[in-house]
């Protein structure tokens, strides 16, 4: 309030603050018949921007060669990613005009920065079949061999009875190469063992 004025006297700035006091309560009582208490997320129609924070070496990845994959899970999932290298992270935005496509888009980050580890068990994706065994996508980019000794207890023959190429199929991480950085999986891991004869 300006009171700068001359003629504007204690009682008026008084009753006109004690006034704007009142009215302000009576606000704040209409809105508390509304919403007590904040909620603990937006309706999910509602727009919003969410960040999230990967090591810098994953941001080439994430883009991918020529900028493929991030066109790639913009397209997907209906939201826009922007993606700033900051000191040793890459700090990433996600706008979208709804919870689901921003969630449907961190999951496809998460995944591409995911670092597979010895002992998880993942459904992964038959990308080929070889003689010796199939190639198994576990996480995009990520792919391991499932020998054909890992396929069953029991001895396998033909691996296609087994799978096709495209099939998903679940395998369990049982080694990395620590020379090469080959990832070994089993199916065999995940069913149970027949009794001994």
């Amino acid at each position: 309030m300006d009171i700068k004025m001359e003629g504007l006297s204690f009682e008026i700035m008084e009753k006109a603050l004690e006034q704007a006091r009142r009215g302000r309560a009576h606000i704040l009582g209409e809105m508390l018949k509304t919403i007590s208490t904040p909620r603990a997320d937006y309706k999910p129609f509602v727009p919003r921007i969410e960040k999230m924070q990967v090591p810098k070496e994953f941001i080439g990845a994430i883009i991918g060669p020529g900028g493929k994959i991030i066109q790639e899970i913009q397209k997907d999932t209906g939201s826009t990613i922007i993606i700033e290298e900051v000191g040793e992270f890459g700090m990433i935005d996600i706008f979208s005009s709804n919870k689901d496509s921003i969630e449907a888009a961190k999951d496809r980050i998460k995944k591409i920065v995911a670092v597979p580890e010895v002992g998880d068990v993942y459904n992964g994706k038959v990308k080929s079949i070889v003689a010796f065994g199939a190639f198994i996508e576990i996480l995009p980019g990520k792919e391991g061999l499932l020998h054909i000794s890992e396929i069953d207890w029991k001895r396998v023959t033909d691996i296609e009875e087994y799978m096709k190429v495209g099939q998903m199929i679940d395998v369990k991480l049982i080694g990395i190469d620590n020379s090469t950085g080959k990832l070994k999986l089993s199916r065999k891991a995940l069913l149970p063992q027949p009794p001994q004869k």
